[in-house]
């Protein structure tokens, strides 16, 4: 799993706390990934939605890509198709992601990037891996989080950002033993570079195994620890946590997690796990495929929207790809 890698004695460390009096967030609920095939065909793991959880305010869908070795030709992307109401943020740990939109946007994800899309008011937008790696095969590893947006800020005009593998803030937990990749929001005063329309923190951490890291945590946000792979614990009663679950946190002023000391061969260099808490809306929410709005007269709107054309058409020049302007998309809900 390269994504960006770093030696955490040669970073900035994070204090560690614990002060007396510290509240630790306890594991309130193990939910499992869902297996299921996303776009064109390519299998994901879903921790939410599903059954188990509909959602996590402020967060409302987490798609695990991968680790996979694709096989010439056994690739696959998403047909084009629309969004509305919130934002996506894709981060690819391991080969690359091509995407493009219908305002002139595109470029290409890889190897410890993100991209943030706010949807906003509408947009289309296409993702596929790179012809290269269609052609020769290759591993792929990546994740995309869905961050809904207040219903006053659900109209407002679609915007890119493509944060560089390089752009992450790295630092390492109190001893060491931790090597944390902050893409968005604070942590004791490290800045995270992506520009959050609500307010959240999203951290892909390596903690080796047998180490620990502790963390001050906003009051006011939820808390979700996702392993990406390997094992460990999290909260203070030491809950197992393994690739593919997803652990909910109640409340506190900080989380603890820990790795086994014996982790599968491939997660040797330690537990792969997302942080992942934001500040919840709080709002009703009316979801339909790839629009996510606050009621069912907006969603009714925005696929109409949609099949009038009005959020965007499919460039000329696009990526050479088939197109599903009319077909399955908004009610089979393509990313």
């Amino acid at each position: 799993m390269p994504a960006v890698t770093a030696d955490p004695l040669a970073l900035p460390r994070v204090t560690g706390l614990p002060q007396a009096g510290t509240r630790w967030r306890p594991v309130s609920r193990v939910v499992d990934a869902l297996r299921t095939l996303e776009g064109e065909g390519f299998p994901v793991r879903r921790p939410f939605p599903n059954a188990d959880l509909a959602q996590a305010d402020p967060f409302v869908l987490l798609d695990h890509m991968g680790a996979v070795e694709y096989g010439p030709g056994e690739a696959r992307g998403t047909p084009w198709h629309p969004h509305r109401g919130f934002e996506t943020v894709t981060y690819i740990m391991d080969g690359a992601f091509e995407h493009q939109d219908s305002i002139g946007g595109g470029g290409l994800i890889a190897d410890g990037a993100t991209q943030w899309m706010t949807a906003g008011s509408g947009i289309l937008h296409i993702e596929r891996p790179p012809e290269l790696l269609v052609a020769r095969g290759g591993t792929f590893h990546g994740v995309q989080l869905w961050v809904n947006l207040p219903a006053a800020q659900k109209w407002v005009p679609p915007r890119y950002q493509d944060i560089e593998a390089r752009s992450v803030t790295l630092l390492a937990s109190d001893d060491g033993g931790a090597l944390l990749r902050l893409i968005a929001g604070e942590l004791e005063g490290h800045r995270g570079p992506g520009v959050t329309r609500t307010p959240i923190i999203y951290l892909h951490v390596t903690v080796a195994p047998g180490a620990r890291l502790r963390l001050a945590w906003p009051r006011h946000f939820n808390a979700l620890v996702y392993a990406l792979s390997g094992r460990g614990t999290a909260g203070p009663g030491g809950h197992p946590v393994e690739e593919g679950q997803l652990a909910l946190l109640g409340d506190g002023d900080a989380v603890v997690v820990e790795a086994a000391r014996a982790q599968p061969q491939a997660a040797a260099a330690g537990w792969e796990l997302l942080l992942l808490g934001g500040q919840p809306i709080q709002e009703p929410v009316a979801r339909y495929g790839p629009f996510v709005m606050n009621t069912r007269d907006e969603l009714a709107q925005a696929v109409e929207d949609f099949r009038a054309g009005r959020m965007g058409v499919v460039p000329a020049e696009r990526i050479p790809h088939r197109t599903s302007a009319d077909q399955a998309t908004v009610a089979g809900g393509a990313r």
